[in-house]
C-alpha cells in the first residue's frame, strides 16, 4: 500500500526539471508525479507542458490516452481484474460482476470508504491461472465467487 504526498506544485516543478533533459520526457515526468501524488492532478498538466515546451492539449491527451493515470489517488488497496480474452473464457466477466456488485463500485471507481480502488487490467500474463487478478501488486489466480468473497473479506 502506497503512502502519497499531497500535491505540491514545487515537488512537481522539481521532478519536471530533473527529468526535462532526457528524450520522451513527457511519460517517465507524468509516472514520476503519479508515483509521489498518487495520480496525475489536472494541475500539473500546464507543469508538465510549461517544462516540456509542450501544448497543455498534448499533455492532456497523453494523460487522458494511457489508462495507467488516474486523475485522483487510488484508495488504500488496488485490484486490477484481469478482462483479457483468456480469463473471460474461463469466468471473468462473472468475477468481474461479482467484484463490481460486491463493492459497489464500477470500473475505475473507488469505494466510498477509499478502501479499494477497482480497475480492469487487459492481460497480466496469469492466463493459465484465470481468471485472475493483481491485489496490491500481488498475483491471484483461479478466481472463483468463494475466493473473491475471502479476498474481499481481507481488504480494510
Amino acid at each position: 500500500m502506497a503512502r502519497y504526498e499531497p500535491w505540491n506544485e514545487d515537488r512537481a516543478r522539481a521532478i519536471i526539471s530533473a527529468k526535462a533533459a532526457t528524450d520522451g520526457a513527457c511519460l517517465p515526468i507524468l509516472h514520476e508525479i503519479q508515483a509521489v501524488f498518487g495520480c496525475v492532478p489536472p494541475a500539473a498538466e500546464p507543469l508538465v507542458a510549461a517544462g516540456l515546451n509542450l501544448t497543455r492539449a498534448e499533455v492532456h491527451g497523453i494523460v487522458s490516452f494511457y489508462h495507467d493515470f488516474r486523475r485522483t489517488p487510488p484508495g488504500r488497496h488496488r485490484l486490477q481484474l484481469c478482462r483479457a480474452e483468456a480469463c473471460q473464457a474461463v469466468g471473468g466477466d462473472a468475477v468481474g460482476a461479482q467484484v463490481r456488485e460486491a463493492l459497489a463500485v464500477d470500473w475505475h471507481g473507488t469505494t466510498a470508504d477509499g478502501a479499494v480502488t477497482l480497475e480492469p487490467a487487459f492481460c497480466l500474463g496469469l492466463c493459465a491461472s484465470g481468471p485472475s487478478a493483481l491485489l496490491d501488486g500481488r498475483p491471484l489466480g483461479r478466481l472463483d465467487a468463494a475466493r473473491v468473497d475471502h479476498m474481499l473479506d481481507t481488504l480494510a
